[in-house]
């Protein structure tokens, strides 16, 4: 009898190759896409902290700039508007306490809870949210695209069992 393979996530990115390199190398993402952006992250993030029942697009949102900063970080460096490597620094050193935070909403959500960050988790997920908010002002559309691209791969890989160390529990809600 053949075994069968565990089925495995369906995962979709949002960007591919072709968005990338089509993207400006020497320009910020446009501003109606840039503001988009902040505005669903900033909403996100207050549902979380104020709306009776945030919703699982509310943490969506607000861990995908968690995410894509974290990728910013550690894959450092990246191309400036002027094409010269830039590092990307965790200058609060708060990114470790958002990840966690928006990972233990997503557990409490699970438990049946509501999608709620604690004191020092809102503080950790408004700096990185503004660390977030700058870059997107300040790096090209290209290097902001393919950041995003390679925090949906790494989420992939991690949602399909290819854990690193350093790695948070990856949960889709």
């Amino acid at each position: 009898m053949k075994k069968r393979k565990p089925s495995k996530p369906i995962h979709i990115y949002h960007y591919n190759l072709m968005d990338v390199l089509m993207a400006s190398p020497t320009q910020p993402l446009q501003d109606n896409l840039r503001r988009h952006q902040l505005t669903r992250m900033h909403q996100g993030l207050e549902a979380m902290e104020k709306a009776p029942a945030p919703t699982t697009d509310d943490w969506r949102v607000v861990s995908d700039a968690v995410n894509i900063m974290e990728t910013l970080v550690n894959n450092s460096p990246w191309l400036d508007c002027d094409g010269d490597p830039v590092e990307i620094t965790d200058a609060s050193g708060l990114l470790p306490d958002a990840v966690t935070a928006m990972a233990m909403a997503g557990k409490r959500h699970r438990a049946g809870g509501n999608i709620r960050l604690d004191g020092s988790g809102i503080q950790a997920v408004r700096s990185v949210l503004a660390d977030y908010g700058d870059l997107l002002e300040a790096l090209p559309a290209r290097t902001m695209i393919k950041a995003h691209r390679e925090t949906e791969r790494r989420i992939h890989e991690i949602l399909t069992g290819k854990k690193k160390p350093h790695d948070v529990e990856v949960m889709d809600l």
